[in-house]
């Protein structure tokens, strides 16, 4: 492939080559897919639907069940349509577009965890101060200043593989185009793509995390101070959803992390990839469906609504 406006395909390697396997894989990805956009899809409607969910809380969570989305579409369609057809190619274009929008989702992700938990952090170390302080106006910025800074942040990490000129294996041992495989294929120097990747991170990971972080040290701070059991229980149920949610999520990524250095080994990275890109997303909408009363009666409203509809267009119908 040449500097520049490159012409040719990558080959994504993906999982395996045995054809009973990869059947199985199949029908396993679809379905884990159909689940993920189903179950963050009927949170979005939810809270859409239901008036007692427009508040801060559930407005960031349908947001980031739209980012979960997004997040499994960039990677899943494709790798189940190179099993099904027997092939592994992913033209120039498509592994950048790939790329950009694994990483924008992925800063959202980490973004709107971040405002969660001030969220969170405000609910139970201000709970008098609440309304005043999470305003309709301050919260709608906060989502859409998320998108913006994801959107953003996507370009420069993207952008700077433009410059890169690539080896004649052009083999991705991943079922995407992940920036770090990408970069291990270049016979360019890479030191500006690794100044802008480790930037990135810093402003739209590290500080995020941190943010969370401190939000909960906060908040562990003043459920402690909290002199009866009901009490502490009723303030951590509270934000213990967004609490899993936040561990499963950061736990995955960082165990992706530690096994790529440990072991060097990219299979065992593309087998750890698979808990971030495709489990988490799709037990977020469980994890606060199963958690949260409000959420449950609110589908429950939103399917029992469906139902008479249909029963309605059916009699219509007949």
């Amino acid at each position: 492939m040449k500097r520049g406006n490159q012409t040719g395909n990558f080959i994504l390697l993906g999982f395996t080559d045995d054809p009973d396997l990869q059947s199985v894989l199949f029908g396993l990805l679809l379905a884990m897919y159909l689940v993920t956009v189903l179950g963050n899809l009927l949170i979005i409607l939810a809270v859409i639907s239901d008036s007692h969910l427009h508040t801060p809380m559930y407005f960031f969570l349908s947001n980031l069940s739209l980012a979960d989305i997004g997040f499994t579409s960039t990677t899943i369609p494709k790798a189940l349509r190179n099993i099904h057809t027997h092939s592994k190619g992913i033209t120039f274009a498509g592994c950048i577009s790939q790329i950009y929008f694994f990483v924008l989702f992925g800063c959202q992700d980490n973004l709107l965890l971040t405002v969660m938990a001030y969220d969170r952090f405000v609910a139970i170390c201000h709970p008098l101060h609440y309304v005043v302080i999470m305003k309709p106006w301050l919260y709608l910025i906060m989502a859409l200043g998320s998108w913006f800074l994801s959107v953003l942040g996507a370009l420069p990490g993207t952008l700077t593989i433009l410059r890169l000129s690539f080896c004649t294996n052009i083999e991705i041992p991943h079922f995407f185009c992940d920036l770090p495989e990408i970069l291990k294929l270049t016979c360019s120097d890479t030191l500006i793509n690794n100044i802008v990747v480790y930037s990135v991170i810093i402003v739209l990971v590290v500080f995020p995390l941190t943010g969370i972080l401190l939000s909960y040290s906060q908040i562990f701070s003043s459920i402690l101070r909290i002199s009866s059991d009901r009490g502490k229980y009723k303030a951590f149920s509270t934000c213990g959803s967004h609490l899993l949610v936040v561990s499963l999520f950061y736990g995955t990524s960082l165990g992706v992390y530690l096994s790529s250095v440990a072991t060097l080994s990219s299979r065992i990275t593309l087998m750890a990839s698979v808990m971030y890109t495709m489990v988490t997303p799709m037990l977020n909408p469980f994890i606060y469906s199963l958690r949260n009363r409000d959420i449950k009666v609110a589908l429950g409203r939103f399917l029992s609504k469906m139902v008479s509809h249909r029963e309605r267009v059916h009699a219509h119908l007949s």
